[in-house]
């Protein structure tokens, strides 16, 4: 990088995942261990979605090394277990069951709190003790932080909005049906975001309602280049389509658990893939354009973006198998009822919710070993251009 030129602007991108996001923290250890140990902050731009929202505020609204802040959020999910996420008592549970189901038959009831299977408020005490959210804009002030962004999906209107914090160069954008809005982010902002439908509540901020943002945002890498970046370090929470590895597939009729994680796959795994496929074929095109083929075709804006993505090696499905035997009773129950298991084909559904200690610390150890095994290619993304 030349005396007088802009330093480049590194985005980080966490996907949705429920429980899988504990593969983040692993491959951003790895991150840490291959960098100067110094380093203040390689991401200036941050965003995340869903999970990858609660581990992108962990980062941001926390103080110290980069290295260090990896080694307390790694210490959160090291102990992390369902009772810490969810209620996990058989009675709240059944209540929340029985509002849930009477809510399908009553629709004045519904218009009361929202209503959805699972009680989050453990999840919200933990994060609202653990995210220091001044330190946000302490860090954007000192120009530690360039932007932070998490994505929510609003039920009132349909859109994907990104609630961001950013120095001053950075306004609002709306394109199509995706809305990035400044705001001072909050405890409600990441609730919303982590807020699988049916699972968990919709928030209310302001005068709408939000969920999960994983289930609109068809671009999830598109808030980090709107913040700026000019490359993207992309982590995501399931293997390569393509990959060897992967359970036979399920011939008898599907059960509910089995279409439930369908949709949730569609919504966590579909979208990052198919945006990290749009991003390399936008690379090609820029490279094998001429400066007057992009005048002519009014492309001068299109450029290429240099970017690392991280996949597990291994199916998590698969790992999933392994430990549902730790989830509580009660949980169990819910999860074999509706199929939620190897058997029943919807053990991927099962993945979003399985916060046990095993299951949370075998991801972090992949991620890391993945992260390890492209060290390469890490210190070659980061080096200047």
């Amino acid at each position: 990088m030349g005396k007088h030129d802009k330093p480049v602007k590194v985005g980080l991108v966490l996907s949705g995942g429920g429980a899988r996001a504990a593969y983040h923290v692993g491959v951003l250890k790895a991150v840490a261990e291959t960098l100067p140990k110094d380093v203040k902050n390689p991401f200036p731009i941050i965003c995340g979605t869903s999970a990858g929202a609660i581990n992108t505020l962990a980062i941001a609204g926390r103080a110290g090394p980069f290295s260090l802040r990896i080694k307390k959020l790694e210490a959160i999910w090291h102990q992390l277990d369902a009772a810490k996420v969810y209620r996990t008592d058989l009675f709240g549970v059944l209540k929340n069951s029985f509002h849930m189901l009477v809510s399908f038959f009553h629709s004045g009831y519904a218009l009361g709190k929202p209503k959805a299977l699972l009680d989050n408020t453990p999840l919200r005490e933990l994060l609202d003790n653990y995210v220091r959210f001044r330190h946000i804009r302490e860090a954007i002030n000192s120009g530690e932080l360039d932007a932070v962004s998490i994505t929510a999906m609003s039920y009132s209107t349909g859109k994907s909005v990104t609630f961001f914090e950013g120095s001053d160069v950075h306004e609002s954008w709306a394109v199509s049906r995706q809305l990035g809005l400044r705001t001072e982010l909050s405890i409600d902002h990441l609730m919303a975001s982590s807020a699988i439908p049916f699972l968990f509540p919709a928030i209310q901020i302001k005068d709408q309602f939000f969920g999960d943002g994983a289930v609109r945002q068809l671009k999830p890498i598109s808030p980090a280049l709107n913040l700026g970046a000019d490359k993207v370090f992309v982590i995501g929470v399931s293997d390569s389509p393509n990959s060897k590895n992967r359970p036979p597939p399920i011939n008898h009729s599907p059960s509910i658990a089995q279409i439930v994680g369908h949709m949730l796959s569609s919504a966590f795994i579909d979208s990052i893939e198919s945006d990290l496929e749009t991003l390399k074929n936008i690379n090609r095109l820029s490279e094998h354009l001429s400066e007057s083929e992009r005048e002519k075709h009014g492309l001068t804006d299109l450029k290429p973006v240099k970017f690392l993505a991280i996949l597990p090696s291994q199916p998590i499905d698969k790992i999933a198998c392994d430990f549902l035997d730790e989830l509580p009773g009660s949980i169990r129950m819910f999860l074999r009822l509706t199929g939620a298991t190897a058997r029943g084909g919807g053990v991927n559904t099962a993945s979003y919710l399985l916060f046990s200690k095993g299951f949370c610390r075998k991801l972090l150890e992949l991620g890391y070993q993945d992260g390890l095994a492209q060290r390469q290619e890490i210190l070659r993304f980061f080096e200047d251009e």
